[in-house]
């Protein structure tokens, strides 16, 4: 494999803060590398780095000769006034610069170099450049070039400066968040090109179907150490358990070994002095492993919702548009208690308008939003993440509560409680402008939760969140007392937090889908093909058409009746395993009389069930025998 990358002994720091130490990776022709770590282990710092935006403190980063690299930030700024088709311009890529070369000499009298910038150009292709600039905005949905980009939203922001990076077919793309801010269409879009292109990638995502959909082997950031893993995200999971509990083992036995050394290092020096010296060298590297934390860091969210009553909030006839924009038309909804619903739309279809009219920030054109007594909002909004930038992060949180209640009488200090955010003790005393990006996510959350709300309102939370502290909310909201709604992009997060969507398809037009975000994808995908099919029918000439009509045709199984199908496979295996353990507790002789009542009475209502759910099942197996 033709090395495009490699980077050797590389350390980074900022004052006493060391991000990588003798860190050594490479990138190869066609290798797809995702990079992963907490937030504030230098992630984004190492793109920078390699992309020459950043220096650092020693080692060696080399490219292959004549390499094009495309690089696409995080968060990508551009000059006012400059428009979308100007943008692509502004970056200065190789072609970029080249067709600016052309412009000077062709400015300049007698056209110096001429014949040799031609040929340079016919080379680069940059004749095509603004037209294959079009091409890729149009792909990604920006069609009005001359729109001036400080108009733009986030998403389409970084659509343009997708773009920008795409425009140049790099020979390897570094990407920094690429999902962030993209809807999902354009989250699928963005991963089936990069499925189809022979792009050598290195790119940081927490969007982990995109990791594990795009990447053939991630790179981890832990402890300032570089681990390599040859495989998809799920690969990455199973590998990485098997290291931390090898290292977890290592440590204990180190820490056993240790109080022995330890004993003996604590005698008299006389006591000492006959022994080998490699034995008190061994001894400090043995101290080395044995201080080394577990590597067992949790964001540990196990505060509890306060009560929250049987009225959540009704939308009752709700309208809202902007100018021919429209949002809701005529909308009505009742919120159950403890319902746990998620938003999905394309960019622009009225997601966070939405939420806005429903936490009171916008107001509705006619219509009424009702919100029971007992409702505590606590709501992550994307315009949320405003903090003093000279306060210190312990002061953010103590400004809200210094102590926080768990229920039960159990209570947390505000620094208890920021530790189990990951923010270590000297993190808390620091200032907030020292904060990488996610770690204001996190302090963030932090403030948004230390409220005690019962009713959770999620914009796009997963922004900038590492996958570690992501795998904890999602399992806090699985088990959350209250209600929750969530806008987000991230279609793993949805999958494991949400019971319903409300889908957003533009102008007012809002469908209740009963699933996760995979199961609305898998039915879109369905309905669509059967459209498809049912125009090619119709199509057809009509002699053709009612030449292969069939009589008794039986129809195919919804998707509501596909759930429900396998649903009962599981109810009826269960009651089976619950009859059969009725039984066996009658036959044994040792119940009491009031557990003989109980279970005798239990008996004919598990086996009606069993009846009952199995011939359900029959009736929904011949629909899908057809």
């Amino acid at each position: 494999m033709i090395s495009y990358l490699q980077i050797e002994n590389l350390t980074k720091s900022f004052g006493d803060l060391v991000l990588l130490e003798s860190a050594s990776l490479g990138v190869a022709e066609g290798q797809r590398i995702g990079l992963i770590a907490k937030n504030g282990s230098g992630k984004t710092t190492l793109l920078n780095i390699i992309s020459g935006k950043e220096g650092y403190d020693s080692g060696t980063i080399s490219f292959r000769r004549d390499l094009r690299v495309g690089y696409l930030e995080q968060d990508p700024q551009y000059p006012e006034g400059l428009t979308v088709l100007e943008a692509c311009f502004h970056h200065g890529n190789s072609t970029v610069e080249l067709i600016k070369e052309y412009e000077r000499c062709m400015e300049t009298e007698g056209h110096p170099g001429l014949d040799e910038i031609l040929v340079r150009m016919d080379h680069e292709k940059a004749w095509d450049y603004e037209q294959k600039a079009k091409q890729i905005l149009s792909q990604l949905k920006i069609r009005n070039f001359d729109q001036q980009v400080n108009h733009l939203s986030g998403g389409q922001l970084k659509r343009v400066a997708l773009a920008n990076t795409l425009i140049t077919e790099p020979d390897l793309l570094i990407l920094d968040e690429p999902t962030n801010h993209l809807d999902l269409d354009m989250t699928e879009w963005l991963e089936d090109y990069l499925r189809r292109t022979n792009l050598s990638l290195l790119m940081v995502t927490h969007d982990r179907y995109f990791l594990d959909r795009v990447c053939t082997e991630i790179i981890e950031i832990d402890n300032r150490q570089i681990y390599q893993y040859k495989g998809n995200y799920s690969y990455y999971l199973e590998k990485r358990q098997e290291r931390i509990d090898s290292a977890n083992v290592e440590i204990s036995r180190a820490n056993n070994l240790y109080r022995t050394e330890l004993e003996w290092m604590r005698r008299m020096p006389q006591a000492r002095g006959h022994k080998a010296r490699y034995r008190e060298e061994a001894f400090y590297e043995l101290e080395k492993v044995a201080k080394q934390r577990s590597n067992n860091d949790n964001v540990k969210l196990d505060v509890k919702a306060s009560y929250i009553g049987s009225k959540i909030f009704e939308a009752d006839h709700v309208y809202k548009s902007f100018g021919d924009l429209k949002i809701l038309e005529d909308f009505s909804y009742i919120f159950a208690r403890y319902e746990k619903m998620g938003i999905v739309g394309n960019n622009g279809t009225g997601k966070s308008t939405f939420i806005k009219i429903l936490m009171g920030e916008q107001k509705a054109d006619s219509g009424t939003i009702d919100i029971g007594e007992t409702v505590r909002f606590g709501y992550y909004s994307q315009d949320g993440l405003q903090f003093d930038e000279q306060m210190k992060v312990i002061d953010v949180v103590q400004d809200i509560a210094e102590v926080i209640e768990l229920g039960n009488g159990k209570k947390l200090t505000a620094s208890q409680f920021l530790q189990h955010f990951l923010f270590t003790p000297e993190t808390q005393h620091s200032y907030v402008y020292k904060l990488s990006g996610g770690e204001r996510r996190r302090l963030y959350l932090c403030t948004v939760l230390v409220r005690n709300p019962n009713f959770l309102v999620l914009d796009e939370p997963t922004n900038d969140l590492d996958i570690i502290t992501l795998n904890v909310l999602e399992e806090y909201l699985q088990n959350f007392k209250g209600c929750v709604i969530v806008v987000s992009h991230d279609r793993y997060f949805m999958d494991k937090v949400v019971d319903h969507l409300l889908v957003f398809n533009g102008q007012a037009d809002i469908r209740d889908f009963p699933g996760n975000y995979t199961q609305y994808r898998d039915w879109k995908e369905e309905k669509t093909r059967l459209e498809k099919e049912k125009e090619k029918e119709i199509s057809k000439p009509l002699e053709d058409k009612t030449a292969k009509v069939r009589m008794n045709e039986k129809r195919r199984m919804s998707f509501k009746e596909k759930r429900e199908f396998e649903q009962l496979e599981e109810e009826i295996a269960a009651l089976e395993e619950e009859k059969k353990a009725i039984e066996a507790a009658l036959c044994s002789g040792t119940l009491s009389v009031e557990e003989l009542t109980e279970k005798s009475k239990r008996l004919p209502e598990v086996t009606d069930l069993i009846d009952e759910k199995t011939m359900r099942w029959l009736e929904l197996s011949e629909i899908e025998s057809n």
